[in-house]
């Protein structure tokens, strides 16, 4: 096997967005990700830990325990992976402090400062040094973009929020060196206050006062998942290396906009940033995997992307010897594997369309009536999902171990090949007076989206309970229960438009405004507000 040219090569794995893998999940992944040639995995918990002292730390969320802590550790140790704990010690906290256990700044930042805080952050470290063997431990950090101008302002006047991280991370170093803790964390807020708020810049020289201000026994992680130049990537590592030349970089295996993964363009962001990396000299990589908006997107979605970088990491760059390895290390086609992809790639392509389009998500959960993305939709193209959802099907069907997945999308598909655009066929018929077709979706359209959601439904539950534990499935519930509600409404009130019963129906007379800058398909993963313009949270 060719040798990696990186040290540590790795994954960051989103466990905070309610979708937390089961034990023998995480196994079988690390199994995969050994097979690949990766040896560390980052576990990203912002409060899915059990925390000694702090009861309501991960309360009803699908915490891992102590004892699942040691059991994935060691596992990993046996298939040659670091199991590193990614922390959250400063913004990205909301979910724990609804509970009011901990001074908050804002309800995304806790309190810098107060004495509470720094016991609370002692009961995380304790608690991990106890469950993991590494001494690195990721602490975050990142996007407190509010910090020092809530509660802490009010305590302690304005105060310049590098000089307050600055003080925080003081108090954390001070922690973690009873624990013989390494520390890591994001890089982008020691970048941002000498940038108009800025995380990517061209190359310069880093202010001096800045670079200081990064303690030397602490590893800064460049994050970028978004960037398809070398040149960004090569000017920002160039950037990085002033502050540490031991420099994390961090890129993304994108399964963060949905129910399915976009691999295609984890290569074309990724690609260039591993030949930035090798000629940075840049020693350690991983790629993260969100979950952004309910984790709905399955880790093996993007199995092609992460093999296919994994080759590239070692030297290998010959396409077709890529899919072919692949076929023979998971006994499925790479070709099979990329159908996932095209949920999302097979409408609103071309000029005028996101590069990381996500169709399959907010088509999905758009209201019929409320349907404000849909001057996104192209016309008479939901006849395609059809098919891809047959292609899907076929997949399913000879590949049992990744039958769940494909299983899911070829139902999402089918679901899709109905409801896509059929607030879009819904306005135009009721704004042309065309009662027959509003009949006929009324009869036909409607009630088929119906049942192809309950199908699609059981589906989902049956590959996120593969997977995942069952906390956090009640959110996708949740959202399918009102979008099932809203569909059979709608078709009432067809009806009774259609009977006389309606003079009109008020939400059809509204216009579609566009909002977004792209005219096609659009990247909107937020599912409560795609669904109404109200006022719910």
């Amino acid at each position: 096997m060719a040798k990696m040219k990186f040290e540590k090569f790795g994954v960051m794995i989103d466990l905070s967005r309610n979708s937390v893998m089961t034990v023998e999940a995480m196994k079988r992944y690390m199994d995969a990700l050994a097979k690949m040639g990766y040896n560390c995995v980052f576990l990203y918990t912002e409060d899915t830990y059990e925390a000694d002292g702090e009861p309501y730390f991960g309360y009803m969320r699908g915490k891992y325990t102590k004892d699942e802590m040691k059991e994935l550790d060691a596992y990993g140790a046996s298939v040659g992976i670091e199991v590193i704990p990614c922390i959250q010690t400063l913004a990205h906290l909301a979910t724990h402090m609804r509970w009011s256990k901990i001074p908050g700044d804002t309800p995304d930042i806790i309190l810098v400062g107060d004495e509470r805080t720094y016991e609370f952050i002692d009961h995380l470290f304790a608690t991990l040094s106890e469950c993991f063997t590494t001494r690195r431990l990721h602490i975050g950090m990142d996007e407190a973009h509010m910090l020092g101008k809530g509660l802490y302002l009010a305590r302690n006047g304005y105060e310049d929020p590098h000089a307050i991280i600055r003080k925080h991370l003081d108090r954390i170093m001070e922690i973690a060196a009873k624990y013989n803790f390494e520390l890591m964390l994001w890089s982008d807020m020691f970048f941002r206050p000498w940038n108009q708020d800025n995380y990517y810049i061209p190359k310069c020289e880093v202010p001096k006062e800045y670079v200081e201000a990064l303690p030397k026994s602490v590893i800064p992680v460049f994050w970028d998942y978004y960037h398809t130049s070398f040149e960004t990537y090569d000017n920002m590592m160039y950037n990085h290396k002033q502050l540490s030349k031991d420099f994390w970089f961090a890129g993304g295996a994108w399964t963060w906009t949905g129910y399915m993964p976009h691999n295609d363009y984890t290569l074309e962001t990724m690609l260039p940033a591993l030949e930035a990396a090798k000629k940075n000299k840049t020693k350690n990589v991983f790629f993260t995997m969100w979950g952004d908006d309910g984790g709905e997107c399955s880790r093996w979605g993007v199995l092609p992307s992460l093999f296919y970088l994994a080759e590239v990491a070692k030297g290998n760059t010959d396409e077709e010897k890529i899919k072919k390895k692949f076929k023979q290390k998971f006994g499925i086609a790479y070709e099979d594997f990329m159908l996932l992809d095209k949920l999302d790639h097979i409408v609103g392509a071309g000029e005028g369309a996101s590069p990381r389009p996500n169709p399959s998500k907010y088509a999905l959960v758009a209201d019929t009536f409320h349907g404000w993305l849909d001057y996104t939709i192209e016309p008479n193209a939901a006849h395609r999902y059809e098919a891809l959802s047959e292609q899907l099907a076929a997949v399913a069907k000879k590949s049992r171990r990744y039958a769940p997945l494909f299983n899911e999308a070829a139902k999402l598909a089918s679901v899709l090949a109905v409801k896509y655009d059929l607030g879009l066929r819904v306005r135009a018929a009721y704004k042309a007076g065309d009662k027959e077709m509003l009949a006929k979706i009324a009869k036909e359209d409607y009630p088929l989206a119906i049942r192809r959601l309950d199908i699609f439904v059981a589906a989902m539950e049956k590959q996120w309970l593969s997977e995942n534990k069952r906390f956090g499935l009640e959110v996708q519930h949740i959202r399918f229960g009102g979008v099932k509600a809203r569909l059979e409404f709608c078709r009432k009130s067809l009806l009774s438009y259609l009977a006389g019963e309606l003079a009109s129906i008020p939400e059809l007379e509204e216009e579609i405004l566009p909002i977004a800058k792209k005219e096609k398909s659009t990247n909107y993963n937020s599912a409560i507000k795609t669904m109404t313009v109200g006022q719910i949270w």
